[in-house]
């Protein structure tokens, strides 16, 4: 069997960095780990072809080679999904497809013409696709009975990936997560039941990544990495002499819950393992909003001292914000505004809320009929989904306002400036050279935040502060600063989409006021 295996193109959001990595020469943040663990799972004696549109299209010999063409997505890909899915139907291909997106909305797919739906984890579903393939079957639904043990999923297929390409490389330690936030899909795909790989797993795939000679990030993308902290110290605890030995070849981060400031001894790990950055979700610091979205672990201990704490320990965090809660009360955007200027917090993704399909929220919300008919593009461009309990022009004003301030390039840097002066946790020694990609960056920096822009005397007088007082901090510094030059031009084509969209709805109001 020849297969050919594709990751669609990804519309411009906090996460592709665009400005960023063009400034560095590099195309992605990030590779599909989804996709390439399947891969992984297909049979040894198949031909398989793969292509990252974000890297580079597949070619039309790629298309006529290919006897299958297996397509996974996420929900801001459903637009160049559904158009690989047509083309692979057009051309006379057998279409697969799987992932977060054909998983939580399997009627996209199905309506673009897929043949074959591999949904849940690939795992179990994998196999009950190959079987069907082996019985000559045309079409199939495939879905999962129960959740697989993850201590058997292989390696991923690191070898299909141009590793020159990517910012970061994505590796996996658990999944799932044990709380229940009302909008969140992650216990829909993976469970509440946090299911993790041995400590011989881990260093097994990250022992191929140094081989293959990778020295940038590697983001374990764990729904939530203290999700079970037992383990999470375990395999901590094996990570540590492996980074030591090899001299921190790579640069860490992950996802974890806020009660991690509730674990010092977790976060020392952590640190202790050369990770030095944590994506948290925060949401608000309206505490009436967290109860009301089951956000519990969030109001136990107050806000700010948890992310003081942390920051404090040496771990950098980046946070996630969103808008449009139920019972929000008026200024939320000013509030949100304020607590990340208070916290210093440099990289915040920073959205208006939207109910995914099949969760808590999506369900309550049609049970009283407030969805708004069409599945959203779901980035920080992009209207509700969903009728709010305010007006949605406040709503919006307010988060064009909060969202311009927040990636104000002064605002930016200070943030950054301050956030990296309270970073004062223990920093392994390494050995990993600078790259070529950091160097065009850095170089780029200087120009732009140093020579252009009106930030010039911040910046040098910062640098100067933080090569003195936090030299081992300086790479790391930088980069933050780096990922700025994203922000700065997107918060452009938030303002713009946002506003466009508003004088959609105003006119539709202003066109039903005159039929009525």
């Amino acid at each position: 069997m020849k297969a050919l295996l594709l990751w669609p193109s990804m519309p411009n959001s906090f996460w592709s960095y665009r400005e960023t990595l063009a400034l560095a020469g590099l195309r992605s943040t990030n590779p599909p780990l989804g996709l390439i663990t399947v891969a992984a799972l297909l049979p040894a004696d198949w031909q398989i072809r793969f292509a990252d549109r974000n890297i580079r299209a597949e070619s039309e010999a790629d298309w006529q080679w290919c006897d299958l063409v297996l397509i996974s997505a996420m929900i801001v890909q459903q637009e160049d999904f559904a158009c690989l899915i047509e083309k692979g139907v057009a051309l006379g291909k057998k279409v697969a497809v799987g992932g977060p997106f054909a998983t939580s909305v399997p009627e996209f797919a199905l309506k673009a013409g897929a043949h074959y739906l591999i949904l849940d984890e690939g795992e179990c579903t994998v196999p009950l696709f190959l079987e069907a393939l082996a019985r000559g079957e045309e079409r199939g639904i495939f879905r999962a009975t129960s959740k697989p043990d993850v201590t058997q999923t292989p390696p991923p297929r690191f070898d299909l990936l141009d590793l020159d390409a990517y910012m970061a490389i994505t590796v996996q330690f658990s999944r799932g997560c044990p709380f229940q936030c009302e909008f969140c899909d992650i216990i829909n795909l993976f469970g509440r039941k946090p299911r993790t790989k041995s400590p011989e797993q881990m260093l097994a795939e990250l022992e191929m990544l140094y081989r293959m000679g990778w020295n940038r990030y590697v983001f374990l993308v764990d729904d939530n990495f203290i999700g079970n902290t037992r383990n999470a110290k375990i395999f901590l605890r094996a990570l540590i002499p492996w980074m030591e030995e090899r001299h921190y070849p790579f640069i860490l981060l992950t996802e974890a819950s806020l009660n991690l400031a509730e674990d010092m001894e977790l976060v020392e790990l952590m640190v202790k393992a050369g990770f030095t950055t944590v994506f948290m979700g925060i949401e608000t610091p309206d505490t009436d909003s967290l109860f009301g979205i089951h956000k519990l672990q969030n109001t136990r201990h107050p806000l700010v001292e948890s992310c003081h704490r942390i920051t404090a320990a040496g771990l950098q965090i980046m946070a996630g914000f969103i808008m449009g809660f139920d019972g929000e009360k008026a200024g939320a955007g000013e509030r949100i505004r304020a607590f990340i200027e208070q916290t210093n917090i440099p990289q915040c993704q920073f959205s208006l809320l939207q109910a995914l399909q099949n969760t808590a929220l999506w369900q309550r919300l049609e049970g009283e009929h407030r969805l708004v008919d069409g599945l959203g593009t779901f980035h920080q461009g992009a209207l509700m989904n969903f009728v709010p309990t305010r007006p949605v022009e406040q709503i919006v004003e307010e988060y064009i306002a909060a969202f311009w301030q927040i990636y104000d390039p002064p605002a930016y840097l200070r943030r950054t400036f301050q956030h990296f002066l309270l970073m004062n946790g223990w920093r392994g020694k390494s050995r990993r050279p600078t790259g070529r990609a950091e160097w065009r960056l850095f170089f780029a920096l200087l120009w732009r935040q140093g020579v252009m822009r009106s930030t010039r005397w911040r910046f040098w007088w910062q640098l100067l502060v933080i090569a003195a007082r936090k030299p081992r901090l300086l790479f790391d510094y930088l980069i933050a600063l780096g990922a700025g030059e994203h922000f700065f031009s997107y918060r452009h084509q938030v303002r713009a989409q946002l506003r466009a969209q508003l004088e959609e709805v105003r006119r539709s109001k202003q066109m039903a006021g005159v039929s009525a």
